[in-house]
């Protein structure tokens, strides 16, 4: 028989990994996640693993099969709405996850009000100008919110060349920044991931406190 744990036992169980200030500092968050193919779809899952209180996800795409080799998807959800099918596999993680679904293109009109009530933002896009947009609109329209965007995790070459980066006070970087996909070099599922987990890390970070990244 399969027993859910109920939300105590769940959280019970988090505070005894992270201790109970940063996990009450998790709890107490929201998290925006805009784009979600293989940066997105793995930060969110990190996110819901880590027990943050709220997750808004964006995407206006469906799930492809040529997206299974590096997201967060199942071949049983080619067709459905990523915002749909990523809310399925949190919810099946985090069942307590509160979850705000935008079934949207992310642009400078709509952004205001679909960030609106995030305190951290994580850029996951994959066309450059739309990164560039977000990053910029955070930077120069949202003065209380942070932005962590992804650039360069194309390829087989060394993950340990993928790191964090502050760029400035409000502004982190993962990624290797210089693999491009443009280039040729296709994406591979393990490399993506380490990236992803470097934007979810830097969340879990800034959110307990220990934000002192070198530039």
């Amino acid at each position: 028989m399969i027993t859910i744990p109920t939300k105590e036992e769940w959280i019970a169980a988090l505070i005894e990994r992270h201790g109970e200030e940063r996990q009450r500092a998790f709890l107490s968050a929201t998290v925006a996640v805009c784009g979600l193919g293989g940066l997105g779809s793995n930060i969110s899952i990190c996110l819901a693993r880590a027990g943050i209180g709220k997750l808004i996800i964006i995407d206006f795409d469906k799930v492809d099969i040529t997206n299974l080799h590096r997201q967060q998807y199942n071949a049983d959800q080619i067709g459905k709405y990523k915002t749909d099918a990523l809310e399925e596999n949190l919810r099946k993680i985090n069942p307590f996850i509160e979850i705000v679904k935008h079934r949207v293109k992310l642009d400078e009109e709509n952004l205001m009000n679909i960030l609106k009530d995030t305190d951290i933002v994580c850029e996951a896009f994959d066309k450059a100008e739309s990164k560039a947009m977000l990053v910029n609109a955070v930077l120069s329209d949202m003065p209380d919110k942070y932005i962590i965007s992804g650039s360069g995790m194309a390829g087989f070459a060394d993950a340990n060349l993928i790191k964090t980066k502050r760029i400035t006070e409000r502004f982190y970087l993962a990624g290797d920044l210089q693999s491009d996909v443009n280039d040729g070099i296709g994406l591979v599922s393990s490399r993506v991931m380490v990236c992803a987990a470097h934007e979810a890390h830097i969340v879990l970070r800034l959110l307990a406190g220990e934000q002192e990244l070198q530039k």
